[in-house]
């Protein structure tokens, strides 16, 4: 799959009940342009795409915007500077990972309680073969 440079693409874990909440409450700004919403549980060559591209979906979610990717923390910082700000949740969630250093730092605690929950879930790791 090759992603239409003007559309935002956004690739996360479907059964992660933390990933599609987060995918649920995001609000992104009309400037984005068309939004692909990305079960990565459903869609296994763009698993295999990003395994290629270095950026594991098991390590965080990737953003494609403007051709350009964003994995992990990177991702959910660039989604903050993308956020509507409307609602709760999208304030809180812009103040947060508007910082790129405290994105980079909060970021592994919520991969780690994201991991966690998988676990006791009893969900496997994404493949990518």
């Amino acid at each position: 799959m090759i992603p239409d440079p003007h559309d935002t693409y956004l690739i996360y874990d479907g059964e992660c009940p933390a990933c599609r909440n987060y995918v649920r409450f995001v609000r992104f700004r009309d400037t984005v342009g068309t939004l692909h919403l990305i079960d990565a549980r459903k869609a296994p060559s763009w698993v295999l795409q990003m395994q290629q591209r270095n950026m594991p979906l098991d390590d965080g979610m990737v953003l494609i915007f403007n051709g350009r990717y964003f994995h992990g923390a990177d991702a959910i910082h660039h989604m903050a500077l993308l956020s509507s700000g409307s609602g709760l949740f999208n304030r809180i969630n812009a103040q947060l990972f508007r910082s790129r250093s405290l994105s980079r730092f909060l970021y592994p605690i919520l991969k780690a309680c994201r991991n966690a929950l998988l676990f006791l879930l009893g969900k496997k790791p994404l493949k990518y073969s």
